[in-house]
């Protein structure tokens, strides 16, 4: 940066209104704007290798399509979630401002506050429940090497034992430094995993393979579709709230997106690289899913969906490997999808007292406070209807961004304008009613259907559960149309 432009820099913090800006929501520098392609593709790699991403292809089995429906319905619903994903991205890439800052243009600076806190509120609930998942790996490594000497009775309160709540609390700890390193050592984290993850699924693979003399019989299974099946007929209906799931499954990354394209080189960079490390690496995944559990029907007698099960069967020194794959797996994917966002989201709340590290740090202990392993083990499916669901709630806030940023503003921003309470975005003292309204006009008509799906509900008009099915597109598209619409009108004036 010239002196002349460092100058003009520092006379435009000076007019920054402290309650909106500190250094981590700031514009990042020319210097830190160094994420390549292959960043974006690693971080993406890294994040889908994961225990809820390893599920995916198993519930649509469930629900009665066949290995290469649920494979094709991944990765259809990964290539729409892509679009907003690289449109939303394009404003970090541009600006180099966090996703909370970001949300001032069509909300307000008071008013961003309410979907940042959204987005951020899944995620901490997303974090806990991986960091068990994680904490259950070290403890089940503990127990294989040792001939289970670490298994005991529960502890009061906690409900699980000495040991495994030594191992949830190392794994917890494991997110403190690159909490306190920040974003670049998250970069590198991931850029370093995501090779070796890659490496561990296809091994996984090839052990499938090799011990079940190929993968069983569930790949040349027919659909429950068919005619004669069990589900005859029902394929559209499954497959469109199938869809629905894929697409709300990664929606919230989709909004906080800039979090880390503010970082991109250019726009190439951020495009590329998501391109490439998002929809294959999902359908991939989600292919060994199905692959290594065919197997296990004829390995073990019965199909082994869940990872940590599986790893723990193995046995000798194998088990340990895999389970240290699951232990990065869900490392990485906790620190970027889960870490990230509600750290920017809380620091966003009162930027002159929480920084993006305390912001972190109030993520870990809620992580902590919600005790993850009884929301998983109480409430088992319903927790993740909820937190699936409410992702495809978030529709809107996507809505509202591209209708706000290529509609009405044609990708030009003021980002100092954003830093102030009285500036350009300020509209009624720090609150943009159109914002307010189209997003609640947009959660509306899906709120009844996700009550119902969660259980909060005993019924509701059918035609609810009709509009649910297609929750995040009814969304994204109602408060993308009334937005635009009540800000057209007052620009016009």
């Amino acid at each position: 940066m010239t002196d002349i432009a460092a100058s003009a820099d520092a006379t435009a913090k000076q007019t920054y209104n402290p309650s909106l800006w500190n250094e981590d929501l700031a514009p990042a520098s020319a210097s830190a704007r160094n994420w390549d392609a292959q960043a974006y593709a690693a971080l993406w790699v890294a994040m889908v290798a994961c225990v809820p991403t390893y599920l995916l292809a198993g519930g649509l089995i469930a629900a009665g399509m066949n290995w290469y429906q649920a494979v094709l319905t991944v990765f259809l619903g990964n290539m729409i979630v892509l679009a907003p994903m690289m449109a939303i991205g394009h404003m970090g890439a541009k600006y180099g401002v966090p996703f909370p800052v970001l949300l001032r243009s069509a909300f307000g600076p008071h008013g961003a506050k309410i979907p940042a806190v959204a987005r951020g509120l899944v995620a901490c609930g997303w974090f806990g429940i991986n960091t068990w998942v994680g904490g259950s790996a070290i403890y089940v490594i503990l127990n294989t090497l040792t001939g289970n000497m670490f298994i005991g009775a529960p502890l009061p309160v906690l409900g699980i034992d000495l040991a495994q709540t030594i191992s949830f609390l190392v794994f917890w700890s494991m997110h403190l430094y690159f909490i306190r390193s920040g974003t670049e050592s998250i970069r590198w984290l991931e850029v370093l995993a995501a090779p070796f993850l890659l490496a561990m699924a296809f091994a996984l693979l090839v052990w499938a393979y090799v011990t079940a003399g190929g993968f069983g019989e569930m790949l040349s299974a027919p659909s429950q579709f068919v005619e004669g099946g069990a589900k005859e007929g029902q394929f559209w209906s499954t497959f469109f709230i199938s869809l629905t799931a894929m697409v709300g499954f990664w929606a919230t990354m989709a909004l906080n997106i800039p979090d880390f394209t503010r970082y991109a080189k250019n726009q190439r960079a951020q495009i590329l690289g998501q391109a490439i490390g998002l929809p294959i690496p999902m359908a991939l995944f989600a292919f060994i899913s199905v692959a290594v559990t065919s197997a296990t029907v004829v390995i073990y007698g019965e199909a082994v969906w869940n990872p940590v099960d599986l790893a723990g069967r193995m046995g000798g020194v194998t088990v340990v490997f895999a389970l240290a794959a699951l232990v990065v797996a869900t490392l990485t994917t906790n620190l970027a999808a889960n870490i990230v966002a509600p750290a920017y989201g809380f620091s966003n709340l009162a930027p002159s007292k929480i920084s993006f590290r305390m912001g972190g740090y109030i993520t870990a202990g809620i992580g902590i406070a919600i005790f993850p392993w009884k929301l998983v083990e109480d409430a088992g499916a319903y927790i993740f209807t909820w937190l699936v669901g409410y992702s495809a709630l978030l529709g809107p806030i996507a809505g509202i961004l591209i209708a706000d940023y290529f509609l009405l503003r044609r990708t030009q921003l003021n980002v100092d304008e954003l830093f102030k309470a009285d500036g350009v975005y300020a509209g009624h003292k720090g609150w943009n009613h159109a914002g307010l309204i189209a997003l609640a006009v947009g959660v509306a008509p899906n709120l009844p259907g996700f009550l119902h799906a969660a259980g909060a509900v005993k019924s509701v008009p059918a035609i609810f559960d009709g509009i649910y099915v297609y929750a995040w597109f009814v969304g994204f598209l109602v408060a993308a149309g009334v937005y635009y619409l009540l800000t057209w009108g007052a620009m016009k004036k």
